[in-house]
């Protein structure tokens, strides 16, 4: 083989093709006994497509990330909106990201995006520098906004208060005074028609792509070829040589629900403050697939010491950073070995981020390049 490629999620499957077009005879080996990585879904006993590592919503505003994407799957439009429900006991849910919606109903007021955006001006806690997420969502949308739908959800999902996490993490959830209430507004909102798993199928059927699933990256790590694309943790490689980077884990409870047609209003509900589950989901939202009952899955985050657990989320604060740029160092002497994904580059990459990586390194190394500009 050409090249070794470790991971059939987004990472190496669309590495895995590109090199693969450009004439490289390319193995592909996965850990699971299926393709995908995290995005992998099937129909559950009750026949609703569900999928198995929680929800993955495809969004971008990358035309071409997009249409690569587009070579293998046909689309079905989807938008996706949450509702968070910040007291149980009272079962009220508002629309997040936060809006004009949410303002209104949560304090009974009746204001305009203008009073909005004073309401907000006149709540927030002004924060010099922004360090933290804490100072990202006070500086943004003040105390009791933050009290009420971040502060207890960070601390379920990553273990962490608000102020121990990276300012990108909160970030992520913008702050709107109009009524926009999806959760994101991107150009590109879709989901697979037929589901990621078939998407990732036709992705690695090539002849110059050889697939392997349930193989562990030591059974073939001798195997001679000229490089490694690895998508795996990046401190595993290395055999944890300067201590295990923190990865936040999840537990996923799938639920059928025979006489329920429609649980919830929209695909995902959060929990932010009851509850040892941060959200629940509802598949037939995401999928549009008709079925006479309905399928969920509560996530449950925990940490890595857990019975089972894999690594979901790097945890992004400065501590973790510094760590991980040791190993970082270690990767930048490799010249045959190149380390791609939110995994091997420990960061809270997008679905479209990952692909758009994987193309530039792959085409780079089809090019005969050094490919280490690509590490974004």
């Amino acid at each position: 083989m050409d090249t070794l490629i470790v991971g059939a999620g987004f990472a190496g499957a669309v590495s895995a093709r590109e090199l693969a077009e450009a004439g490289e005879r390319v193995l592909v080996i996965d850990k699971r006994p299926h393709v995908g990585g995290n995005a992998y879904d099937r129909p559950d006993a009750a026949g609703v497509l569900v999928h198995a590592y929680g929800p993955h919503i495809f969004h971008t505003n990358s035309q071409a990330v997009f249409d690569w994407l587009s070579r293998f799957t046909a689309w079905r439009p989807y938008e996706h909106r949450v509702l968070a429900v910040p007291d149980a006991a009272s079962g009220r849910a508002y629309p997040l990201p936060i809006n004009r919606t949410t303002i209104n109903t949560l304090y009974g007021l009746d204001l305009d995006e203008a009073g909005v955006a004073a309401f907000l001006e006149r709540v927030r806690e002004p924060r010099e520098p922004i360090r933290s997420s804490e100072d990202v969502v006070l500086n943004s949308v003040g105390r009791d906004l933050c009290e009420r739908f971040f502060r207890g959800y960070t601390r379920k999902q990553w273990g962490l208060d608000l102020s121990e996490l990276a300012a990108g993490v909160a970030a992520r959830i913008p702050t709107r005074t109009h009524d926009d209430d999806r959760y994101f507004s991107d150009r590109f909102q879709a989901m697979p028609a037929e589901g990621y798993t078939r998407m990732f199928e036709r992705m690695l059927d090539h002849p110059n792509i050889e697939l392997r699933t349930g193989v562990e990256y030591a059974l073939v790590a001798g195997t001679d070829r000229r490089r490694t694309v690895f998508t795996g943790p990046i401190d595993e490689y290395y055999g944890r040589r300067f201590g295990a980077l923190p990865y936040r884990s999840l537990r996923f409870e799938h639920e059928h629900l025979a006489d329920t047609p429609q649980l919830q209003p929209v695909g995902t509900v959060n929990y932010p403050n009851d509850h040892a589950w941060t959200r629940i989901t509802e598949f037939k939202h995401l999928t549009g697939q008709q079925h006479p009952g309905s399928s969920v899955v509560r996530e449950i985050p925990q940490g890595m010491d857990a019975p089972g657990a894999e690594p979901y989320y790097p945890i992004p604060n400065p501590a973790n950073e510094a760590l991980y740029r040791r190993y970082e160092a270690l990767a930048a002497a490799e010249t045959e070995v190149f380390f791609l994904g939110r995994l091997a580059q420990y960061r809270y990459y997008n679905m479209d981020q990952v692909v758009g990586a994987a193309l530039a390194l792959a085409r780079r190394l089809a090019e005969g390049g050094s490919a280490r500009s690509t590490a974004a």
